[in-house]
């Protein structure tokens, strides 16, 4: 039998589709069919820490965090907002003799939800701020921003946040029609007299300017508790979805004795003055407060913690790297001029065992990232990118996929690629003034405390003398040695 060109090409395409065939779950992990070549040193120390994350800015954020919610191992955890409502783009004018019908909190849902979405009942409450958050310098996680006790609007049920529902929408001269909403949302209902007192009857005045409608409305405070496990809902608040619908009657223009109905939004977002979140972590009567208080036991802890939502990150460190080439140099036929080449360095993070389960699963990505020499959070640089603004280190990987971080189902770990980094460390370019871990958003990598995702993730230890199938954080070098 022949095989033509034809033939061939055929076959070898056909071989290169089904080997470029894996797992979605391992994508940008390692492979032993592309196993790096050169001897391999995997009994370095690595020690890790569970500390708590720094404060960090709540405002301007992608996606912004509300809810409640109660986890077995880390505690409570609670996320509130707080906003300012902006005014129309054209200035709006109520006209004659207004009066309400109805208005609407329209919080439009993001694309991530963490907790429990099926037994869960959450209670979600509106109050007015007190002052004008338009005006503040500060905008941190911590902050208290004092409301009103008097509640102006209120929503208890579950959360579905990827379901679409039919609202009434209203159209001026015609008959209301049902609509679909194009956006998944929350809808919470205002008190009328509230809304009639503190926007419907303010003058023209007040409702042309928006730093003088800020002064006068002040904005609203959300907060929510839950049931059950209860879980972080992310609004989308980035965009120009989030407002207050106010349908009304007004007389109509040409005939005194004739009501015209109609409807108008009033912006909230980070376009249209500061959204910002609140987030307050609890960790009364658990292990992890129990590390926080006592870091360096008798007895070592097995597992360290990571927790976003500016939570928990674990500081890694390899306090014995160095001696791994000093060491090298005092074998025979080796010298103080022996060097080692890093062909791949990798840091191997093992998930503990049974703690990814419904419904707080692990964090789908962690950040890997260190200080420099003040203190400032730094990419390693494997990923170290260019941006526009910075010319990053051109031994970036520049695909976060090769870097890693992303949770592999299947092993149940993660892993990142830190060659150049690992590289540095041996050579004295750099110091390691600290390395972090912490969750990630998984669409957005996050050196910053992380606030548009609220997953956690146990991980386990590093051990001197380790077992078969024993899950440990670990760190491969594979090296080439040069005399």
């Amino acid at each position: 039998m022949k095989f033509t060109k034809q033939d061939l090409l055929t076959m070898l395409i056909g071989l290169f589709l089904f080997a470029s065939c894996k797992d979605a779950n391992t994508i940008g992990l390692d492979d032993a069919d592309f196993a790096v070549k050169g001897a391999l040193m995997d009994t370095t120390t690595v020690t890790s820490q569970t500390i708590r994350d720094e404060v960090t800015s709540g405002v301007g954020l992608v996606r912004h965090p509300l809810g409640f919610m109660t986890d077995p191992v880390f505690g409570t955890t609670e996320a509130s907002l707080a906003m300012a409502v902006g005014i129309p783009v054209s200035t709006h004018k109520f006209g004659t003799n207004p009066v309400i019908d109805s208005a609407v909190l329209v919080l439009p849902f993001s694309t991530q939800f963490y907790g429990d979405t099926t037994t869960s009942v959450y209670n979600i409450k509106v109050h007015q701020l007190t002052n004008d958050i338009s005006k503040e310098n500060s905008y941190l996680i911590n902050k208290d921003w004092p409301a009103e006790t008097t509640g102006r609007g209120a929503f208890t049920g579950k959360i579905k946040p990827n379901t679409k529902f039919k609202i009434t929408t209203i159209v001026t001269g015609g008959a209301d029609t049902l609509t679909t909403v194009s956006v998944p949302q929350l809808r919470i209902k205002l008190d009328n007299a509230f809304i009639q007192n503190n926007i419907i009857n303010k003058d023209s005045a007040t409702l042309a300017n928006a730093n003088n409608f800020y002064k006068s409305f002040k904005g609203f405070k959300v907060t929510a508790t839950a049931t059950g496990a209860g879980g972080i809902i992310f609004f989308d608040l980035a965009g120009t979805n989030g407002k207050i619908e106010i349908y009304y009657k007004k007389q109509n223009a040409t005939t005194a004795t004739a009501r015209d109905t109609v409807a108008v939004d009033f912006p909230i977002g980070n376009t249209s003055g500061p959204v910002t979140a609140v987030i307050k972590h609890s960790y009364e009567g658990t292990p992890v407060l129990t590390q926080l208080e006592n870091p360096n036991p008798a007895t070592p802890y097995t597992v360290t913690y990571l927790q976003a939502m500016a939570g928990l990150r674990n500081k890694i460190a390899f306090p014995h790297l160095k001696n791994f080439l000093s060491d090298l140099r005092k074998q025979p036929g080796n010298s103080s001029a022996t060097k080692v080449v890093v062909n791949k360095a990798e840091i191997v993070i093992d998930l503990s065992p049974g703690t990814d389960e419904i419904p707080f699963t692990a964090a789908q990505r962690l950040a890997l990232y260190r200080y420099d020499i003040a203190g400032q959070r730094k990419n390693v640089p494997d990923n170290d990118n260019t941006t526009q603004s910075y010319r990053g280190d051109p031994r970036a990987l520049g695909d976060p996929l090769l870097f890693g971080g992303y949770f592999d189902s299947v092993r149940q770990r993660y892993l990142f690629t830190v060659t150049s980094y690992i590289q540095d460390l041996l050579d004295g370019k750099t110091e390691d003034y600290g390395t972090f871990l912490a969750p990630s958003s998984l669409t957005e990598f996050n050196v910053t405390p992380p606030v548009t995702s609220a997953a956690r993730s146990i991980i386990s230890k590093w051990k001197k003398n380790p077992v078969a199938g024993d899950k440990l954080i670990k760190l491969n070098i594979y090296y080439t040695q040069v005399n």
